[in-house]
């Protein structure tokens, strides 16, 4: 698995984050996430529109934009820090700001804060079909990340 990018000074880049989500994370193909952009300031995914996901009323099930927003997050703590796949969600709270137009959603996740044991970063989900100047939806999250000696499953 590729681990880390030396010319962006990733710990782990696109590629070995894909890896992990085929290997490790097997809903989120049910979930149709896919990586779309590692950055160093931020990771944008996508999670593929499906006529599964809507629920009554025509919109986006709440439960895959906040699971994309998750794994979002996850993906950029991971860029950060490495291959580290003990690190949890210790806090996630969202807010639906606008329907989600029957499309793919992307969600746009940047760090406020890391340290040695906790990270917080938010992320900003907008239907494609809407653009980027109508978010519908924002979420923080919090990650708890295992100390050196325990980070191995």
């Amino acid at each position: 698995m590729p681990d880390s990018d030396s010319e962006t000074g990733l710990l782990l880049n696109a590629d070995g984050f894909a890896t992990i989500l085929s290997e490790r994370l097997p809903f989120a193909e049910l979930m149709g996430l896919v990586v779309e952009e590692f950055h160093r300031d931020y990771v944008i995914m996508r999670a593929r529109y499906s006529e599964r996901f809507l629920r009554p009323g025509g919109t986006l099930a709440g439960p895959i934009m906040m699971g994309l927003a998750d794994a979002t997050i996850y993906a950029l703590l991971l860029s950060r820090i490495g291959p580290v796949e003990l690190a949890v969600t210790t806090h996630l709270s969202i807010n639906f700001l606008r329907k989600p137009a029957p499309a793919d959603v992307l969600a746009r996740a940047s760090m406020l804060k890391l340290g040695k044991r906790l990270a917080v970063a938010e992320v900003v989900l907008y239907s494609e079909s809407l653009g980027v100047e109508k978010p519908v939806a924002h979420a923080t999250a919090t990650y708890s990340i295992p100390p050196p000696d325990r980070r191995q499953a």
